[in-house]
């Protein structure tokens, strides 16, 4: 899983509490879940996938005590 760092990303990061990854294609939405709460220490309130082409991308909505910006400064992102 490799964070993505975009113009729209970053405003996501900012304004929804929602960071953005790119994975391969075959894994599931539970497996991605319990991969980022385990990876980052942080609970994810939603998840949403998109596949364009053959990549797989993940917006994950963080709870509400989990500032996403802390985590994509932590994650080197800003």
């Amino acid at each position: 899983m490799k964070p993505i760092v975009t113009e729209k990303a970053v405003m996501m990061i900012e304004s929804q509490n929602i960071l953005t990854f790119m994975t391969e294609k075959e894994k599931t939405k539970p497996e991605i879940k319990s991969e980022i709460e385990n990876l980052l220490k942080v609970k994810v309130q939603k998840l949403r996938t998109m596949i364009r082409g053959n990549k797989k991308y993940i917006y994950a909505q963080l709870k509400k005590e989990f500032p996403a910006i802390d985590v994509a400064t932590k994650l080197g992102l800003m």
